[in-house]
């Protein structure tokens, strides 16, 4: 049985693309892409879903009061559409503990830095690659990890590095990060954890 995995969004989907197309050559071994879910309409996320012939909906946390409501109601969907495995990828609403823990050990996250550099609350976006440059780290990079009930704290899954370039500017490095980084961690990711090869022991992640 493959695995099912829910893909989150709230945007342009570049990390779902990367998700599409490695589903489309085949190695997202033991897992497919059952659903999309956006917190925003309109997103090209949602029109990428399409092209794959992926379903999707969208589940506005606007018409929710609190925080708390939203993700109750976001992990009862998930658990009606029988979801294995929660991908956040650019999925920009706040969650609380709830849907953790009906997913424990089964949310991944992707983060533009390497943890525990450059992450944490209001770290999102080009914030972090604008922090990385005025601290003038040598090195930054991509982390994927397991959601926890700390904001970017939970186990590391993957982790790979690029050069800072002399001159980068936040948006140069944002792009180099994702090509180089996430792109590739992430599908690489969800294909471990898909074909159970992911053991998570304390805050070690053991690749079996």
């Amino acid at each position: 049985m493959s695995k099912r995995i829910a893909v989150l969004v709230s945007g342009g989907g570049t990390n779902l693309q990367a998700l599409i197309d490695a589903q489309a050559r085949g190695e997202l071994s033991g897992g497919e892409i059952a659903v999309v879910v956006s917190s925003e309409p309109g997103v090209f996320a949602l029109e990428r879903a399409r092209r794959a012939n992926i379903p999707s909906l969208v589940l506005s946390p606007a018409g929710c009061p609190s925080a708390g409501a939203y993700t109750a109601a976001l992990t009862e969907k998930l658990q009606d559409l029988g979801i294995d495995l929660v991908v956040l990828a650019g999925f920009l609403v706040i969650l609380t503990g709830e849907i953790i823990r009906a997913f424990p050990n089964a949310i991944l996250n992707v983060h533009p830095s390497l943890i525990p550099a450059f992450c944490g609350e209001g770290c999102y976006g080009l914030f972090v690659h604008q922090k990385a440059l005025a601290y003038g780290v040598k090195l930054s990079g991509a982390t994927v990890h397991f959601v926890s009930e700390e904001c970017d704290g939970g186990p590391i899954v993957l982790q790979k590095a690029v050069e800072v370039l002399p001159g980068d500017t936040p948006e140069a490095l944002q792009r180099r990060i994702m090509e180089q980084c996430e792109w590739k961690l992430l599908p690489q990711a969800v294909s471990l954890f898909c074909q159970d090869r992911l053991r998570v022991e304390g805050r070690q992640v053991r690749i079996l």
